[in-house]
Formats: structure tokens, sequence, C-alpha cells
């Protein structure tokens, strides 16, 4: 004979429970500080809701101007892994061996860099040196440079890291000096040219 089984008691609760369950949504958020929290929402909580915004979650309406100049940005800060002589291919320059051999061979592999520089004259220090200076910019591992020569050759260096390079480099004055609005000129100037005896004589400068 075959009884029919009548739900007891604890059948009864687990039923009221699942169905609790159906109604109940756990969700996952997070807060303005960043931390990642839960929260168990009923039915019931349905009318203390409001929907903030509307729409798709990525709505691709941007600037598409600044997002191409983003793009940019990113596709240069990274173009020396793809082209180991960026600088060369990016300067008014044409380099002989020796200076290629110099600033890729020589100056550029070394971790930290100190390396000195006495070619004879005539060779192209100062190209070596700008083809130096722009590759550490693009890499990234440059933001502040300062030239020191003599006084005779402050201007030249400068137009010719501007005109080979298209490095703006801004040439150190007494009149700059006294008129600097921090106190200190060479925080406002990350690239920078000074002249020797100036240095030497200026106690201002050195510190």
């Amino acid at each position: 004979m075959h009884r029919s089984r009548h739900p007891s008691r604890r059948d009864h609760h687990r039923g009221r429970r699942e169905a609790a369950w159906v109604d109940a949504l756990a969700l996952l958020y997070r807060g303005n500080s960043g931390k990642v929290d839960e929260a168990l929402l009923f039915r019931d909580d349905e009318d203390r809701l409001e929907l903030v915004t509307r729409g798709r979650p990525w709505s691709f309406d941007g600037d598409g101007a600044l997002y191409r100049l983003a793009a940019e940005a990113q596709r240069t800060g990274l173009a020396h892994l793809f082209d180991p002589m960026l600088a060369v291919h990016t300067s008014q320059v044409d380099p002989l061996p020796h200076q290629i051999t110099a600033v890729y061979e020589a100056m550029l592999p070394r971790q930290p860099l100190r390396f000195l520089l006495a070619d004879d004259p005539g060779s192209g220090k100062t190209i070596m040196a700008g083809l130096l200076i722009k590759e550490l910019i693009a890499r990234g591992d440059l933001v502040r440079c300062l030239v020191v020569c003599p006084g005779s050759l402050v201007e030249q260096w400068q137009d010719e890291l501007y005109r080979r390079f298209d490095l703006n480099f801004e040439i150190m004055t007494s009149d700059k000096l006294e008129t600097v609005r921090t106190g200190n000129w060479f925080l406002e100037n990350d690239l920078a040219i000074a002249r020797l005896d100036m240095l030497v004589r200026n106690d201002g400068a050195q510190a």
C-alpha cells in the first residue's frame, strides 16, 4: 500500500527559506573608498532604490580627438621599444658611425650612466650629447638636464639642441636668477644651460 507523505515542519521551514532566497539578491559593490562590500537586498528594498544613470556601461561617446591624442602619447612613449635608435630618426642629424657607436654602444647601456666623452675637437660631441639626451628623454629615463659649458658656447649649445633635436633649453642668466618666483631657477626649468664661470662665481646658483 502506498502512503502519501505529508510535509513535515522541517520541510515547511525549508520551503520558506528557499522562497525567501528566490526573492533576495546578494549585491557586491565598491564604495567611494575603493573597498569592496556586500549587501543583501529583498523585494521590500525595491522602493528605496533608484536608477542613477541609464544607458550602456560604455557609451563610446567621448571626445575622439582627445582619445587619439592620448593614444599617440602612449605610442610615442613606447616607440623606443620598436626603434632602438629613435633619437636618430626623429632629429635633424646624419650621425657618423663613431657617434652611433659612442651613444648606443658605449653610453646608453651603462647603468648607472657615468661616462666621460672626451673626443677630439670637431668630432661632433654636441651631436653625441644631443642624441644621448633625446634618447634618454624618449625612454623616460631623463626629466631634468643641465648643460654646463664656457660662456662663449652657451648660445651655440642652445641653438644646436633646438634646431637639430627640438629640445628647448633655457640659458641661465643673472636677471633670471634674481626674478625667479620660487627662489630656485632650476626648479622652474627642467632643461637648462649654464655658463661655467657664472656657476663658479655665483653662490646662489650653486645652492
